[in-house]
């Protein structure tokens, strides 16, 4: 297939007005990179972007003149964002590479196809559709589309150097679009230049991490990122814990229509250990909520699958039930992973499972008494109103939250009056 004139989301409108902003008084524009690989993979499409031979400001100026908004996000490197009906094209004149430092790329603008083209990063990636939808290949991308090959273009060494973060990107690619083996000279050279990764931004490690991680299934590329020396570079908690419980995890995914969580994938390959994940959390300076999901898993109990529902329902009353439920669901995965043929491990993943939803039904129950209450009952204000507090609260845990307001009250009178 050579066009992707047929694809729905090539014929809608916001892009066509586009397309005929840049493809006239000669200008030329095409469809570049993602939307394209995804269209010849059978794969949805999400973001459009377009490469063009016009120059930023003449972009934004034929925009105003057509009455399109346009956004300067990337001015300085090429990128204006157009935004039709709500829906934004990023478009970038076409470049070429002054200067590079694994990090950054100091580029000039240009009319080049071809000079762009290669120094893009995969030959998948690489791909442009012209106004028509025809599909232009100027680095043998649709070969490697057809056997779904994640090849670097040219020299794999070469492209690395010109950007380090295009070792995890190799990976990541190959999570979502590889089949069999990654292209050995990539491999190698992601080996060779591991090392490198560590000169990076945390952001942009960790952003690729995640989103390798949310690949439906990141299992071969974890295990080729391990065999290389990658994965132990940018996650060495990994080193002595290991992969092997992904497997399981994804099927788990699958047969209870979970959707991938990066985070929750993040924790199968890693040890609940809570120095090591704070730490963890620090250097690839991670979000507070992404943070917090680790805390809470790393600083909950483990959860045998015998547990009894009372002692599971103190176990969420005093711990919470989000860093339970990531316990549970990925000891329900390796349970479920063990069960062909192992009776234990059957019985033990439905006892997870069952355990799980009453984690993600359960609600906390209230406590009758509060800080006033032992205040009335002649606590001195300060800290003892919070050690009386406490001693009732674990006592009425200890009793399965049975016992009522006036039941707890008397007892209160009874810590009042103890020597």
């Amino acid at each position: 297939m050579n066009s992707v004139a047929h694809e729905p989301w090539f014929s809608e409108k916001p892009l066509k007005r586009v397309m005929e902003l840049l493809n006239t008084d000669g200008g030329e524009g095409r469809v570049a990179g993602g939307a394209v690989r995804n269209s010849l993979m059978g794969l949805p499409v999400s973001d459009i972007d377009i490469a063009t031979t016009l120059v930023p400001t003449e972009v934004v100026a034929r925009a105003e003149r057509a009455g399109i908004k346009a956004v300067p996000t990337g001015i300085d490197h090429g990128t204006v964002t157009l935004v039709i009906d709500g829906k934004p094209f990023e478009v970038t004149t076409l470049r070429r590479d002054v200067a590079t430092d694994g990090r950054r790329a100091e580029v000039a603008f240009g009319t080049d196809w071809q000079t762009d083209a290669e120094r893009r990063d995969l030959t998948i990636n690489a791909l442009y559709a012209r106004q028509d939808g025809t599909i232009i290949d100027l680095v043998d991308g649709l070969a490697d589309i057809e056997t779904r090959t994640v090849r670097f273009i040219g020299d794999a060494s070469k492209r690395i150097a010109e950007d380090y973060l295009r070792i995890l990107r190799f990976f990541r690619f190959f999570a979502h679009y590889g089949a069999g083996r990654p292209d050995a000279e990539g491999l190698k050279a992601c080996a060779r230049a591991k090392e490198k990764l560590a000169t990076l931004s945390a952001e942009r490690v960790w952003s690729e991490l995640r989103k390798l991680l949310a690949a439906r299934d990141p299992g071969r590329a974890l295990l080729w990122m391990r065999q290389s020396g990658v994965l132990t570079q940018v996650l060495p908690e990994t080193e002595k814990w290991g992969i092997d419980a992904v497997p399981a995890l994804v099927a788990t995914e699958g047969a209870f229509d979970w959707a991938p969580d990066p985070l929750l994938r993040l924790a199968a390959i890693v040890p609940p250990d809570r120095e090591r994940i704070k730490q963890m959390s620090a250097r690839l300076k991670m979000s507070r909520n992404e943070e917090k999901f680790f805390d809470q898993w790393a600083a909950a109990p483990e959860v045998l699958a015998k547990t009894a529902d009372l002692v599971f329902d103190r176990m969420l009353y005093r711990h919470g039930p989000q860093g339970l439920v990531t316990r549970l669901r990925l000891a329900l995965a390796q349970a479920r992973g063990k069960a062909e043929g192992d009776a234990e491990a059957l019985a033990s993943a439905g006892a997870y499972q069952r355990l799980l939803k009453r984690a993600q039904q359960w609600q906390k129950p209230s406590f009758p008494l509060n800080g006033a209450d032992v205040l009335a009952a002649g606590a001195t204000p300060g800290p003892q109103v919070g050690e009386w507090l406490a001693k009732l609260e674990e006592h009425w845990v200890d009793g399965n939250f049975k016992e009522g307001r006036e039941s707890l009250l008397a007892r209160l009178q009874e810590i009042r009056n103890a020597p």
